[in-house]
């Protein structure tokens, strides 16, 4: 009997924030390998805010998903068959076939991994994705100088919270904005942030200004709309933005008017820069070395929220959607033998 496949299918594009009904899993059989492919027993996925622009039917630097088909992201997992030199059965392997227990990938989309090295959902998180995107951000994007004073929007979240801790090893005054008393505990007594703010206690622009009152030089973007405002409002002259995320509009139908000060920009000789980690993969090496360095030193914290089972997947992405994550969100997959 072939294997089977459980996958999780959009079915309808979100109108607003997305819906469990949006989504189904269904059964589908496992083709045979051709060669150099590879069959993966997926033990870990990734849900990501990015995701969401996928789910509407616009023209975007990313394909929409398509209706009807399995949704894709990242995802590790066991390899239990291989027709391809690269991989053995038993090899642990870095994919981009997530939302789905089982799948069949060419053996070059695949990147191996060593679960002795780090746990296997380390490297959907602080040694992959969100942990590049936070260091070439910070770095090759908004140029970080000495003596900058650096606020992250979202500090609490996946990227955030290493983009606010490779800043203060690199010896800056940090700041973060997160959505609740016990995340702003955590960016202040466990990472080490200098100053941090519950968005949700008032206008942004005067709890920034409050914990920046000589200003802030660089601000990692992951919210947009009134985060972006305050963050412009609050810049030093020739302070540099880098604009990863805008996740504050990503439910809107409308969008958001958020900033209406951009013209501070043109007098303060702001620097706003977007950028996509796939462009920033050269840095990866240059990046886990530096990061392998710090979390054996123990001088890097790092949290996940995990949910269990492939069915759960669509309440784990929603909930991120919410902010109701603290670091990684994983849905953490018990895949049956292939």
């Amino acid at each position: 009997m072939s294997p089977v496949s459980r996958q999780v299918q959009l079915v309808a594009r979100p109108s607003g924030e997305p819906r469990e009904t949006d989504f189904r899993v269904v059964e589908t059989a496992v083709p045979d390998l051709e060669p150099d492919q590879i069959l993966v027993r997926n033990r870990w996925m990734s849900v990501d805010p990015y995701m969401r622009g996928r789910m509407n039917d616009a023209e975007s630097y990313i394909p929409p998903f398509a209706l009807d088909a399995p949704l894709d992201g990242g995802a590790v997992g066991r390899v239990v068959a291989s027709t391809s030199e690269r991989f053995a059965e038993g090899d642990t392997v870095l994919h981009g076939l997530g939302w789905r227990d089982v799948a069949v990938l060419d053996a070059r989309g695949a990147r191996a991994v060593d679960p002795d090295a780090a746990p296997e959902p380390a490297y959907l998180g602080i040694l992959g994705m969100p942990g590049l995107t936070a260091y070439a951000g910070l770095l090759d994007v908004a140029g970080l100088q000495e003596g900058d004073v650096v606020f992250v929007s979202g500090a609490a979240g996946a990227v955030g919270s290493i983009a606010g801790q490779i800043a203060k090893l690199r010896g800056h005054r940090v700041i973060g904005s997160a959505g609740s008393a016990e995340k702003v505990a955590y960016l202040v007594g466990k990472l080490g942030f200098d100053a941090a703010f519950n968005y949700r206690d008032g206008d942004i622009t005067a709890l920034l200004a409050g914990a920046a009152p000589d200003g802030i030089d660089v601000y990692f973007d992951n919210v947009g709309a009134e985060h972006l405002e305050a963050a412009i409002a609050c810049m030093n002259d020739h302070g540099r933005i880098a604009m990863c995320g805008a996740v504050a509009g990503y439910n809107s139908p409308d969008g958001t008017c958020a900033p209406r000060n951009l013209a501070l920009a043109i007098g303060k000789r702001l620097t706003l820069r977007g950028f996509l980690v796939t462009d920033h993969g050269r840095r990866m090496r240059d990046y886990v070395q530096e990061m392998a360095a710090w979390l054996k030193d123990g001088r890097v914290a790092w949290r996940e929220t995990v949910v269990d089972g492939l069915d759960a997947a669509p309440r784990a992405f929603i909930g991120l959607l919410r902010g109701e994550n603290t670091g990684k969100m994983l849905v953490r997959l018990d895949a049956p033998e292939a």
